[in-house]
């Protein structure tokens, strides 16, 4: 090789250095769980938002990541995703929390306040306001070694299935109902057997006769098929509740880049807006499969909404003192999210707040 050669070639290499080479993308391994199939909502969005969001933040960041989706049992079951988590089996979580009523009390406020908004973003934007306003919120994560990443799913106003009418709450009377974790109290009062349980059993349960109808939501309801067993749909007027939060293990998170923990965020961020607004349009369509006519559909009149709000016992009162009793801000939540309501103008069958 000539002199004047060599010289090209070491002055080409020094640019090169001095111009900062792309390196090679460090890849991170992430598991993302979720315990119910990608038929439903909350998991369909992992994969069309949340993932891709992410991705796209990182691009020409230098990290990359390689995904597991870990969804409908394949890694844990529905109310198991927080436990796989915090054992680091996986990274993220989309984890309802309306399963984990004990685990995690104060993500579980508007089931503890039936007949609120029906309106899945109003509930959304008080949820995000309670975790700006108190702490304690985020900070109840920590014990599982999670943290909140700033995202999250609400369902849409919960309605009652049965597989006979109902016009009234004296119609429930003696019959088996199954309900989510703490919507059960729904049922206190009203001479129905509350019986806990989740979508992943409930159409067996009703065509086996386990029980007799369901507390539900339409978008869930409808690809569940449920009015197939539970052909009786009443619009009780429970309200939107905020069912699910997209955490990450605490210790893995911190250990991140961070671009990383940035981009993990902003995919958070987009995924309850995505998530919200597919659901915001599938609401009329899923009520129109599981009521398809007016001898199948019944709406509660505004008084039997009150007589059924005015039959609960002080469910709220009892869950914010038993948070408070673990050390956790229960009355705080409770009272500035009934305030956070009045505020936006929503009107309450019934005031929960602790005064």
């Amino acid at each position: 090789m000539t002199h004047t050669i060599r010289r090209l070639l070491t002055g080409t290499a020094l640019a090169a250095l001095l111009a900062g080479p792309a390196l090679a993308d460090e890849t991170i391994d992430i598991t993302i769980v979720n315990g119910h199939p990608p038929i439903f909502l909350w998991v369909k969005h992992l994969t069309e938002t949340f993932i891709p969001t992410v991705n796209a933040a990182l691009e020409g960041s230098g990290y990359s990541i390689n995904w597991t989706e870990a969804y409908g049992g394949t890694l844990a079951g529905v109310g198991g995703e927080l436990d796989a988590v915090e054992d680091g089996l996986a990274e993220i979580g989309a984890i309802p929390t309306v399963f984990l009523p004990t685990k995690v009390p104060l993500q579980n406020v508007t089931y503890n306040t039936p007949f609120g908004p029906g309106e899945p973003q109003v509930v959304m934007e008080a949820m995000d306001a309670l975790y700006a306003q108190i702490p304690g919120m985020a900070e109840s994560w920590h014990q599982y070694d999670a943290e909140y990443l700033g995202g999250g799913f609400a369902l849409d106003n919960y309605i009652l299935m049965t597989n006979f009418p109902v016009t009234s709450i004296d119609d429930l009377a003696g019959h088996r109902i199954a309900a989510p974790g703490p919507a059960v109290n729904w049922l206190e009062g009203t001479g129905a057997v509350g019986v806990a349980g989740n979508l992943t059993t409930y159409y067996n349960d009703i065509q086996t006769g386990v029980f007799d109808g369901v507390i539900v939501f339409a978008t869930a309801a409808a690809p569940a098929r449920l009015h197939e067993v539970a052909p009786y749909v009443t619009v009780t007027g429970f309200g939107a509740q905020s069912a699910g939060a997209l955490v990450a293990n605490q210790i893995w998170l911190q250990d991140q880049p961070e671009a990383v923990q940035d981009a993990l965020r902003a995919g958070a961020a987009a995924y309850q807006q995505a998530y919200i607004a597919e659901q915001t349009q599938r609401v009329a369509a899923a009520m129109a499969t599981i009521a398809p006519d007016e001898a199948h559909l019944h709406t509660l009149s505004d008084e039997e909404r009150a007589r059924w709000a005015a039959a609960l016992p002080d469910v709220a009162g009892t869950w914010a003192a038993a948070a408070d009793g673990e050390g956790l801000p229960g009355t705080e939540v409770l009272n500035a999210y009934v305030q956070i309501l009045r505020d936006a103008g929503v009107p309450l069958v019934r005031d929960w707040s602790q005064r």
